[in-house]
């Protein structure tokens, strides 16, 4: 996309490029994402940057009326395969945080000079400028939606002092962390009245475990995505896999919430996400008023630290950053696939909240997953309702007669399934993992490692789908789905039919 027409969807306020680039004011110094509602500057005076970071990098401020760091983040990033882009989700996973520029470069096997040259290049901004503006957002989403002491967010967020805390949000908000929690509007932190969220991983000791808990108290989050989402489509999927003990769906079609345990780097968690439909019941993509949501979800966690890699847990889980206009345009072009594409807009392609655990399961089979749950699931100390248990690490599970042989790969590293992982190498590696059919590895790169672009089984002539195969193999298999729900209506008509 060249800058003119760059410009042309900031004067048309089009979101549909939320988060796939920023535009920066030079006589006001702000930057937005192409939707702001502001009036349009002037050309001359529009600069335009891949990503947030390099918009700060270059001195301009987030504007207050958009917000762009709450943007989605960009589906470019899931899409690519070069170091650029499994750099990307990796710094989304927080492994800067966590070990540094050092320890991201080691995951994608080049030099911390090798990294930062290409990032640079390509994005202009460098890992730590990248993880900033990310721990920024972080810390704005705290500050403007909990309770939490700041001092407390500072560290939550990614910050190693609160002096570095404090200048960063000067500099990217113009506003101290008290001023920029002040203006949310939602008296969080200010005054009488606040709630201060606990920070325990769970529910008061004193209190026995609910089994009937209609959502888990904790952080409130809004996970942002673009155009329509069809929610009710991965609903179902979550519903129809959910493993007793680690996750659940409750509630009715429309009205669920997801919950589940997760493992993160520095304990266990829980977290729990709402159904949505589409705003005002639109299910036309065309309509403006289906170009933007968010999916209501509560993280609670035993370190705050987690956070962000909590969130990007989630938001692979849903598919959140993915690009429906693009992917809908692409294979709605298809005779085959356009009557599908127009039933379901928005369909996602869900990913998986734990790569190695969503791999083992894709193995073993359902049945058996939840019996490995039973027999070696680490207990959490103190349960959410049902929740109670993690799904046991691929090291417990070395013994076991069919999971152990990629148990054993995955906890020695032979298969790497991480956000940073080369999916190419990893399907290679999966095939020589016995017990590992294609169809299987397939689907341990379209869920766990979240690729858009996995083939659907026995198609022949599908390179018109790239790059979203994974997406047409959604479509035809819901379509699938829906004839054999037709043939059995039609087989057994209802009462009252004629």
């Amino acid at each position: 996309m060249d800058e003119e027409t760059r410009y042309e969807a900031v004067a048309s306020r089009d979101a549909r490029f939320d988060g796939a680039f920023f535009f920066a004011v030079e006589t006001t110094g702000i930057y937005c994402r192409p939707s702001c509602p502001a009036v349009t500057p002037k050309r001359k005076n529009v600069r335009f940057y891949p990503t947030a970071a390099a918009a700060q990098g270059h001195g301009f401020r987030a504007c207050r009326r958009c917000r762009p760091d709450a943007v989605p983040g960009s589906a470019e990033w899931n899409v690519r395969a070069d170091v650029v882009g499994r750099a990307m989700r990796l710094i989304g996973d927080g492994i800067v945080d966590r070990e540094g520029v050092p320890g991201l470069a080691g995951r994608l096997g080049y030099s911390a000079r090798q990294v930062q040259r290409q990032l640079t290049a390509e994005l202009g901004a460098g890992p730590v400028a990248l993880a900033r503006a990310q721990r920024a957002h972080t810390a704005r989403m705290l500050l403007q939606t909990t309770g939490l002491p700041v001092t407390e967010i500072a560290f939550a967020a990614g910050f190693v002092s609160v002096r570095q805390f404090n200048d960063t949000i000067r500099q990217i908000y113009a506003r101290t962390p008290s001023g920029l929690r002040a203006e949310s509007g939602t008296g969080v932190g200010t005054g009488a009245g606040t709630r201060t969220l606990p920070k325990a991983s769970a529910p008061s000791p004193d209190r026995a475990p609910r089994t009937d808990l209609p959502r888990l108290t904790g952080i409130p989050l809004r996970l942002a995505y673009r155009g329509p989402y069809a929610a009710r489509e991965v609903f179902d999927l979550l519903a129809r896999e959910a493993l007793p003990h680690v996750e659940e769906v409750t509630g009715e079609p429309g009205a669920r919430t997801y919950r589940r345990t997760l493992r993160l780097p520095h304990g266990p968690g829980f977290v729990s996400v709402d159904e949505t439909r589409p705003t005002g019941g639109i299910r036309d993509a065309r309509d403006p008023r289906a170009r933007s949501g968010w999916l209501e979800a509560r993280i609670h966690l035993t370190e705050l630290r987690d956070l962000t890699t909590a969130v990007q847990r989630l938001r692979r889980l849903f598919d959140l950053d993915a690009d429906p206009y693009a992917v809908d345009e692409r294979l709605g072009a298809d005779p085959r696939l356009a009557p599908l594409v127009a039933a379901r807009p928005g369909l996602r392609s869900p990913g998986a909240a734990e790569p190695e655990e969503y791999a083992l399961r894709a193995l073993v089979g359902d049945a058996a997953a939840g019996q490995l749950v039973e027999r070696y699931g680490e207990p959490v100390d103190r349960p959410c309702g049902r929740l109670d248990r993690l799904f046991p690490e691929p090291a417990a599970l070395r013994d076991d007669p069919m999971a152990g042989p990629l148990a054993a790969a995955l906890a020695d590293g032979t298969v790497r399934l991480d956000p940073g992982a080369d999916r190419d190498e990893a399907g290679r590696a999966l095939l020589t993992v016995p017990g590992v059919t294609r169809r299987t590895a397939a689907l341990i790169r379209m869920r766990a490692l979240g690729d858009p672009d996995v083939a659907p089984e026995g198609a022949r002539d599908d390179e018109a789908w790239r790059p979203w195969r994974s997406y047409a193999t959604r479509h035809l298999r819901l379509g699938a789905e829906d004839t054999v729900q037709r043939v059995e209506d039609t087989d057994h008509p209802g009462p009252g039919s004629a």
